[in-house]
């Protein structure tokens, strides 16, 4: 069973809480609570050196003991739970506190064993008298009996302060656990939103709602991250449904004209309207060569964008390679007076020889169609350490800005009046682009609209 992200952030900080406050009741038990019985310990056997010193006080130097003021330290200290017998050198029994009120002692007692059986191991100590030296110029005189109840008895302020400072844990625990599910629930709706408003719009794109944007900031760093990437793929779904919508209407209008034109003449000739003379046959032809044209290319497009695309690597010289194209288009670019020059140093690659002469053979048309007469283009080659960066720049007409991200799709051409037999079938440059990409490379272009356009596209020496 799945639950929110909400839920289960406030669940892990109530979690969180709950872990902390267990280590800290843990800790206490361990720590604390023993250095407070070490503490109580310590302070009761200073309060009985101080009972044993006041008594070896009340020894005098004819060697008789103030039995009178004695009493009055037994009683006192009896009225504040502590049961004294005293006894001389000899064993004599100078003071005893059960002597003197048996049952206020019996009541002590049994307080004692109360007490006792509130603390951990309480409930097996038993009543003992410590006896205690008490000594005159270094020398014993007697002896003091002093009653307890284990090693680490607790009387009820001992005891009251420990129930206090579990209950302050009681109750720091319980204000974490409060706070802890507030602030989860804080945190966990301020995190979930922004992700909430990246479903929602991840959900309109997958309708076809690609106008949809995330506009709320986040001071988480992922977030940010992950509404701008969802921005980014909306705003690029957008783009390629607008193009995929053009490149309907543009294959549509490719196809409708000879169509069309095929229509009219087989009707008229099955009207009897013009004669099927040879004539009429052959223009007919011209029309379904168009036609056949436009399939293969969209044939010829299907392989290179293919993922299976398969490339024959050699080893060869690529500035011989572009060498042999510029040739084979010198009398076109001298029959419509433009320049076209080779520079930069031989540069062996390892890529498929005639998949790399048709990107040159697409990007010598392009500057060879765009260029005015009297213009130049110049293809240069250049070494850049594991790659080899080739640029055909022409002084031509320019793409416009606007037009320039999207050049390389199927069908888009800059300029929305040229026609077949003026702007070619638009799928130039995505070949030229399927083809770098196969081979690892990039291929993008700068254009100046009015100045001119520079094709810029790498190859890799050597492909691993």
């Amino acid at each position: 069973m799945s639950s929110s992200l909400r839920t289960k952030l406030s669940i892990s900080y109530v979690m969180i809480a709950l872990i902390c406050i267990l280590l800290i009741s843990i800790f206490t038990t361990l720590f604390i609570h023993k250095h407070f019985e070490e503490y109580v310990k310590q302070n009761t056997e200073h309060k009985n050196r101080e009972i044993v010193t006041t008594l070896a006080g009340q020894y005098m130097d004819n060697g008789q003991w103030n039995s009178k003021v004695i009493e009055t330290i037994g009683i006192s200290s009896l009225e504040n739970g502590i049961i004294l017998r005293v006894r001389d050198i000899y064993g004599n029994i100078i003071w005893d506190a059960r002597a003197h009120n048996n049952g206020m002692c019996q009541r002590i007692i049994e307080h004692m064993s109360q007490n006792a059986s509130k603390i951990p191991g309480g409930e097996k100590a038993v009543y003992t008298e410590v006896p205690y030296s008490i000594n005159h110029n270094l020398k014993k005189i007697g002896t003091v009996e002093i009653g307890t109840y284990g090693d680490n008895y607790l009387n009820e302020h001992d005891i009251a302060f420990i129930n206090d400072l579990y209950k302050l844990l009681w109750a720091v625990g319980l204000f974490s656990l409060i706070l802890s599910l507030l602030f989860g629930t804080v945190m966990s709706k301020r995190l979930v939103s922004p992700i909430a408003r990246v479903i929602n719009t991840a959900k309109s794109i997958s309708k076809g709602f690609y106008s949809d944007r995330i506009t709320e900031k986040s001071n988480t760093r992922e977030i940010n991250q992950l509404t701008v990437s969802i921005n980014d793929l909306a705003e690029n779904m957008e783009k390629q449904e607008t193009l995929r919508r053009r490149l309907t209407g543009d294959v549509a209008h490719e196809l409708r004209t000879p169509l069309a034109t095929l229509q009219s003449h087989m009707e008229a000739m099955i009207d009897g309207i013009w004669s099927a003379d040879s004539e009429r046959l052959k223009s007919c032809h011209e029309e379904i060569v168009r036609i056949s044209k436009m399939v293969g290319d969209l044939e010829r497009l299907a392989k290179y964008e293919s993922e299976n695309i398969t490339l024959n690597m050699d080893t060869f010289d690529i500035t011989k390679l572009a060498k042999r194209q510029v040739q084979n288009f010198e009398t076109e670019f001298l029959c419509k007076g433009l320049e076209l020059e080779l520079t930069g140093p031989s540069c062996l690659v390892y890529a498929d020889k005639d998949k790399i002469s048709q990107v040159f053979v697409n990007l010598l048309s392009n500057a060879l169609k765009y260029t005015p007469k009297g213009g130049s283009v110049e293809l240069h080659i250049q070494d850049n350490n594991n790659f080899i960066e080739i640029s055909v720049e022409d002084n031509g007409l320019g793409i416009p800005e606007e037009d320039l991200p999207y050049i390389f799709e199927r069908f888009y051409r800059a300029d929305k009046s040229r026609d077949r037999l003026t702007g070619g079938s638009g799928i130039g440059l995505t070949i030229c682009k399927s083809i770098v990409l196969a081979h690892g490379g990039d291929i993008y272009a700068q254009s100046n609209p009015g100045k001119g356009t520079k094709f810029i596209f790498t190859v890799p020496k050597l492909l691993k």
